[in-house]
């Protein structure tokens, strides 16, 4: 009869720690580099393990320290979006390929506030951003994304750096959804 009430017990307390930890909505920051990849890749495992319902933002920095330039032109505000755009769509359909129907959004403005903005909106439980390694000089002149994510959101912030392939993360993908 102990065993019994301790094994029932158990998947209880299972249960209730399950339901608070796991993470329900996840905002995926995406803008089509291989770190932005990383993060989606990363997210779609955890959101394909936790059962999340996913988001995906791409952001068109229009801040003027942002430089709008490519091999000397002047690169429009239009040429821009719809890069993005393109950049969205790309996200959209790699998160489709292996089985989700994320909520896909474009924004505008400073990357990290946007981002904060979006996941405070949908209440995420976790956004997850990708890590591009930069120099003292250009972290002080722009800051940080993951910074200004950390001290600004209540969720959880994960920042993604884990290298791996296509077929790597198709094999586990699919291995998830099996399970």
């Amino acid at each position: 009869m102990g065993r019994e009430i301790r094994a029932k017990l158990r998947l209880l307390i299972h249960a209730e720690i399950e339901g608070r930890i796991l993470y329900k909505k996840i905002l995926l920051a995406y803008d089509g580099s291989i770190e932005g990849r990383r993060a989606l890749r990363e997210g779609a495992k955890l959101a394909q393990f936790c059962g999340a319902e996913v988001f995906l933002l791409a952001v068109v920095e229009t801040s003027s320290s942002v430089a709008a330039l490519e091999a000397g032109v002047m690169v429009s505000m239009d040429e821009q979006f719809a890069t993005y755009e393109a950049i969205l769509a790309e996200g959209v359909e790699r998160l489709k390929a292996i089985g989700f129907s994320p909520t896909a959004r474009l924004g505008m403005g400073a990357a990290g506030q946007e981002i904060a903005g979006v996941a405070e909106e949908i209440g995420a439980n976790l956004v997850v951003v990708g890590h591009r390694p930069t120099g003292p000089l250009a972290r002080w002149w722009f800051g940080s994304v993951g910074t200004y994510l950390i001290k600004h959101l209540r969720c959880s912030v994960l920042v993604a750096q884990t290298e791996i392939s296509d077929d790597q993360f198709v094999q586990l993908t699919g291995a998830v959804a099996q399970a």
